[in-house]
């Protein structure tokens, strides 16, 4: 940031102490060096001020974002849609013809097919034992 070079860092403590002297420039130092932390406080304050600004100002734009995208949202998705619209919201492409939708009601279960509701009981070690006789027997 200032660029002091070490051969102008010497300068400036051989002029402090010629000009303040060896007795007082511990004191010189310690004043030098609360103010560089009252700066260093304050210009942390102003960046954290600023920092902040810009993210109410992001959050903002984003909010901004947010609420165009949900009203285009509910502008092309209606609540009184028809209700031949499918469950992602978007219209079926083309209306299925006689033939197709008699395939399809083909392809389905009939509706007084039992569904089974419950997993097959699992298989006891007992009843996957082979017996001894049917073992020895050749086929």
């Amino acid at each position: 940031m200032f660029d002091i070079a070490p051969t102008e860092l010497l300068l400036i403590v051989i002029v402090a102490v010629v000009v303040i002297g060896p007795k007082d420039l511990p004191l010189a130092m310690r004043a030098v060096g609360r103010w560089v932390g009252k700066i260093r406080k304050v210009s942390n304050h102003f960046r954290a001020g600023l920092d902040a600004m810009v993210r109410e100002a992001e959050m903002a734009e984003l909010e901004k974002q947010w609420q165009e995208q949900n009203l285009k949202i509910i502008r092309d998705h209606p609540a009184d849609a028809p209700p031949e619209m499918e469950p992602t919201g978007a219209y079926p492409a083309r209306p299925m013809s006689p033939a197709a939708q008699a395939a399809s009601a083909d392809a389905s279960p009939p509706a007084d097919a039992p569904m089974p509701t419950e997993a097959p009981a699992p298989v006891s070690a007992e009843a996957r034992a082979v017996p001894a006789d049917d073992a020895a027997k050749p086929d």
